[in-house]
C-alpha cells in the first residue's frame, strides 16, 4: 500500500502542470477563503452548487485521474454515509406534528363565497408535510434533511477545496503568496516571515509523515503476526510500539531538518532571507479576479438561508 500514490493528501502534483497551476497562489488563496467563507449563512443550494464547482473545475483543469479519483470517491462516500445519518437522525425539534386542516367536518362543509372555495381548492392541491418519509423507525423531516445536506457538502467542501489548493500550489508559493498578503502587518511588529518559513517547513513535513507511516505499516505487514493469537491486549500493545516509533522517526526527521537549517545559516529571517517567488499578476489572475467577483455576485444574489 502507497500511501504517497493512493491516497496523496496535502500533497503538491508536479507534473502535469494544469492552467490551475499557472494561476497566482494569492489569486487562488482568495478563491480557497472565499469557498471557505461563502458557505456561511448560505442556503442548501448555494452548498451543493459549491460541490459542483469543486468537481467541474478539478475535471476542467486536467488533473490526472489517479489523483483525485480515490480522493473524490472517498470524500463523496464519507459525505453520502453522513447524509443518510444525518436525515434519519432525530431532528431535536420536539414538535407533536398535526394536520393543519381542520379536524372537524362541519367547518370545511359550511357554505362560503367563491373566494373561500378558491383557497380551499388551494390548500388541498398543495398540502404541507414536515415529515417527508416516515415508515417504521426511519422518519425523515425537512429540518433533518435540511441538516444532512449542511453537513454533508460542509464535510466535501471544507477537505477538498484544501486538497485541490495544496494539489496544484507549491509550497514555496504558498509561502511567497501569505507573506505577500501579510505584508500590512509588519507595521504592527508581527513576525511575518517566521511564519511564513513555519508554514513551509510544515508543507514540506506533510510527505515525511506519510512516508513514515508508510514504512512501519509494511514493517508489521512482513512480520506475518498472527493478530488472533496475540489477542485484543496484545494487539493494542503492537499499535502502541508502532505509534510510539512512529513519534520517535518524526521527532528524529525534525531535529534533522533543524540541524541542516543552522549549518546553512538559517539562524534569524532578517540575515538570511530567500525571496521564494517573483509575483506578478498576469492575465489569466485577472481573469480569475473577474470570475471571483462574480462569485460572489451570485452569492448575494443567491441570499442566505432563511
Amino acid at each position: 500500500m502507497d500511501l504517497l500514490r493512493s491516497l496523496p493528501l496535502g500533497l503538491y502534483l508536479e507534473q502535469p502542470q494544469t492552467w490551475l497551476h499557472k494561476i497566482d497562489p494569492r489569486v487562488k488563496f482568495a478563491w480557497l477563503m472565499s469557498f471557505l467563507t461563502s458557505y456561511i449563512l448560505a442556503n442548501n443550494f448555494w452548498r451543493v452548487l459549491l460541490v459542483v464547482l469543486l468537481i467541474i473545475a478539478t475535471l476542467i483543469a486536467r488533473i490526472p485521474r489517479r489523483v483525485w479519483r480515490q480522493q473524490m470517491g472517498w470524500l463523496l462516500m464519507l459525505s453520502f454515509f453522513v447524509l443518510a445519518i444525518a436525515a434519519i437522525s432525530p431532528d431535536g425539534m420536539g414538535i407533536d406534528y398535526q394536520s393543519r386542516l381542520p379536524t372537524n367536518e362541519q367547518i370545511l362543509t359550511q357554505p362560503s363565497n367563491s373566494n373561500n372555495l378558491v383557497q380551499e381548492q388551494v390548500i388541498e392541491n398543495k398540502k404541507y408535510s414536515y415529515v417527508l418519509f416516515h415508515k417504521g423507525p426511519v422518519k425523515v423531516t425537512r429540518y433533518s434533511l435540511s441538516l444532512a445536506v449542511r453537513l454533508s457538502t460542509l464535510i466535501f467542501t471544507v477537505i477538498y477545496s484544501t486538497n485541490l489548493y495544496l494539489l496544484t500550489t507549491a509550497p514555496e508559493e504558498i509561502t511567497s503568496g501569505i507573506e505577500s498578503l501579510m505584508q500590512p502587518l509588519r507595521r504592527f511588529k508581527l513576525p511575518v516571515t517566521e511564519i511564513s518559513l513555519t508554514l513551509t517547513l510544515s508543507l514540506r513535513f506533510i510527505p515525511l509523515v506519510l512516508e513514515e507511516v508508510q514504512n512501519l505499516f509494511r514493517s508489521v505487514m512482513t512480520r506475518a503476526i498472527n493478530w488472533k493469537k496475540l489477542g485484543l491486549k496484545g494487539g493494542f500493545k503492537v499499535w502502541m510500539t508502532v505509534a510510539e516509533r512512529l513519534l520517535e522517526n518524526l521527532l528524529l526527521r525534525a531535529d534533522q531538518m533543524a540541524n541542516a537549517m543552522m549549518v546553512r545559516g538559517f539562524t534569524s529571517p532578517n540575515e538570511h532571507r530567500v525571496q521564494w517567488h517573483d509575483l506578478r499578476l498576469k492575465g489569466r489572475d485577472w481573469l480569475a479576479i473577474a470570475t471571483l467577483i462574480l462569485f460572489w455576485g451570485i452569492r448575494l444574489a443567491i441570499g442566505t438561508q432563511v
